[in-house]
């Protein structure tokens, strides 16, 4: 159980405090309602850009991380498909140093003509090096638009294409800041050993002068519900032939989300997982193999991925994976498998739990998604999966029509 206390600006800044009087440091987590998917399909990549300029320094601060650094903090930021996250890490004692950069390059974010084009070489290099010049590194790149056709989840966060980064204007990002970055839109978490009365004042005092800002309200379009298989094979050169399934799943405010969760687990978390045990173990098809939830807002998707032994064909692995996943529909799940799977939750959750900064970073999103004590419920939801839930989801949603699978085969020159 997480204990915090929660309180709201007049700006509409919500804020959330945990007291932590166990350790010396604080975090400023500030977290903004923004990501990928709220860009133009024309103007991709503009979040991660942000989170890149965000640190070019304020109106008033050139240099974001200096005067961090010199009061013994650290920061760093990532972007998803439907958040944008900053966070700071300080001395508690120097935490007003934290807060005082934070609420500046809210307020009043430099944009300078040097400080995009910096940033744009930055993303546009790291688009390059992650995404075009690394084995298996435009998986995403390929895989989201074959599983979505209209909702924004269809490009990755990097961008569709390095020519969206490269034409963004100082006008672009200015719009961009200007609809997503305020008060209204975002979520402060600090953690640390302070009085509730004590972090009021100072968030009042940093803060309190910033214009709410209009929220913005998301509109996206909804994906259609998947009616058929979609398949396709591209040719690449690594080093073994790759494979990605995807069904559709729900997004994290439905109950379904954590039965979806729970399957991934039993199909593909570590070496006593159905597929490991049968495709790797006991087969010797595939030189690894592991099922995950891209844990979205919106519809997400269950994935099973790995790589291919040589000289096994996509056809032979296919036939397998649906294998195991028809003894899932048709057989209910043992009661004691569905325990370890559990207690592999829960002391994973208990792991995240210890650190300041996962607590931080945890109560935020919570709270951006409606409530940060949907943290503290989460076990519970896990808790009450039954075997038959598993068994009827995989039922629903473990089918060829709600799949959609990327194929990475291997040119004979790069084996």
């Amino acid at each position: 159980m997480i204990e915090y206390h929660k309180f709201e600006l007049e700006n509409k800044l919500r804020v959330i405090f945990h007291r932590d009087v166990t350790t010396p440091m604080a975090v400023v987590n500030t977290i903004y309602d923004v990501g990928a998917r709220d860009e133009n399909a024309n103007k991709t990549g503009f979040a991660h850009l942000f989170e890149h300029l965000m640190f070019g320094g304020s109106a008033n601060i050139p240099d974001f991380d200096g005067p961090l650094q010199r009061a013994g903090g650290e920061s760093n930021a990532f972007t998803s498909n439907d958040v944008t996250n900053y966070y700071d890490v300080i001395p508690a004692q120097n935490i007003e140093t934290a807060l005082w950069l934070e609420s500046d390059r809210m307020l009043n974010l430099a944009f300078t003509d040097k400080s995009l084009e910096v940033q744009r070489n930055v993303v546009i290099e790291e688009f390059k090096q992650r995404y075009l010049n690394q084995p298996y590194g435009d998986v995403w790149l390929k895989f989201r638009p074959l599983a979505y056709k209209v909702h924004p989840y269809q490009w990755a966060t990097i961008g569709k294409k390095v020519e969206h980064i490269e034409e963004a204007t100082m006008e672009d990002v200015k719009a961009f800041f200007q609809k997503h970055y305020n008060p209204s839109n975002a979520v402060l978490c600090i953690a640390g050993n302070y009085e509730n009365a004590q972090v009021e004042d100072m968030v009042q005092k940093w803060y309190g002068d910033i214009p709410q800002g209009e929220k913005y309200l998301r509109n996206l379009p909804v994906e259609p519900a998947q009616t058929a298989f979609r398949e396709e094979t591209i040719e690449r050169p690594v080093p073994a032939d790759a494979f990605y399934y995807g069904f559709r799943m729900p997004g994290k405010q439905d109950e379904r989300y954590y039965v979806a969760d729970l399957l991934s687990d039993l199909l593909g978390r570590g070496k006593s997982s159905r597929l490991y045990k049968k495709l790797k173990k006991e087969l010797n098809l595939v030189s690894e193999i592991s099922a995950y939830i891209l844990g979205a807002h919106d519809e997400g998707m269950l994935m099973i991925s790995g790589k291919l032994n040589k000289g096994e064909s996509f056809e032979r692995l296919d036939e397998e994976i649906w294998r195991v996943i028809d003894e899932v529909k048709t057989h209910s799940m043992p009661v004691e498998e569905l325990t370890k799977i559990k207690n592999k939750v829960e002391t994973t959750k208990v792991f995240t739990e210890q650190g300041i900064l996962s607590k931080a970073m945890n109560l935020s999103l919570h709270e951006l998604l409606g409530d940060a004590n949907g943290v503290n419920l989460e076990q519970g939801h896990y808790d009450a999966i039954t075997s038959s839930a598993i068994q009827n989801y995989a039922l629903e949603r473990m089918v060829k029509t709600n799949c959609s699978l990327l194929k990475i085969k291997a040119k004979e020159d790069a084996r």
